[in-house]
């Protein structure tokens, strides 16, 4: 498989362990990162934008993306798509950039059969009870709505051991922390290094950089 001299991060978690609130911070912070934006046949909700909460497309035109192996994953969830275009993450790869993925886990299944080198991090709660307190705070679902998001949670979290990490989100610093540095870890990857640096490896007679 090609080497790319940019990365590929996966974020899983279920609802309330604090996924969106560690990316957006990451993102901040980290200018190297892209943050990748799926597609949807669903209509925009109010004060969604084109292009920044997804590309709002036809029925029609995610079947095209199908149909031409563009998506890198694809779900179909209450009777609309959603799916994460393929072009934009070879692109930014390819050009060394990184890209990062909100995804659950099925989805992330699927990206694992498409990118080797993908660094996979899922995000856990520090136990039940507070993920239930941190549902209960955000106050925009009712309880009958928690009870299932709970339940849920459970199914989800049983998919951690696939990751190659785990956050444990009880102090929100050390997780990002933490975080960053699983960040920093991965661009130090041989893969990556090699596929960055190519020509000073060749320079430096490391002649197995790219079968690595």
């Amino acid at each position: 498989m090609k080497k790319y001299p940019g990365n590929v991060f996966m974020i899983i978690a279920p609802s309330g362990a604090g996924k969106s609130s560690l990316v957006n911070a990451l993102l901040k912070n980290d200018m190297g990162i892209e943050l990748s934006v799926s597609c949807t046949t669903r209509p925009p909700r109010p004060g969604e934008v084109n292009g920044r909460e997804y590309h709002f497309i036809t029925v029609e035109e995610f079947k095209a993306l199908q149909e031409n192996n563009d998506l890198l994953e694809w779900a179909e969830v209450h009777g609309n798509f959603y799916g994460t275009p393929k072009t934009f993450i070879k692109q930014a790869i390819a050009a060394g950039k990184d890209v990062l993925l909100e995804i659950d886990w099925q989805g992330a299944r699927q990206v694992r059969q498409q990118f080797a080198e993908v660094t996979d991090i899922f995000i856990l709660p520090p136990s039940i009870e507070e993920l239930e307190n941190r549902l209960t705070r955000r106050g925009q679902d009712e309880p009958s709505v928690i009870a299932r998001r709970l339940l849920a949670a459970g199914g989800e979290i049983a998919h951690a051991p696939e990751c190659e990490y785990v956050i444990i989100n009880n102090d929100f610093d050390v997780a990002l922390h933490e975080l960053q540095q699983i960040v920093a870890t991965a661009r130090l990857r041989y893969a990556a290094q090699a596929a960055r640096h190519e020509k000073l490896f060749a320079e430096l007679g490391i002649s197995d950089a790219s079968s690595k």
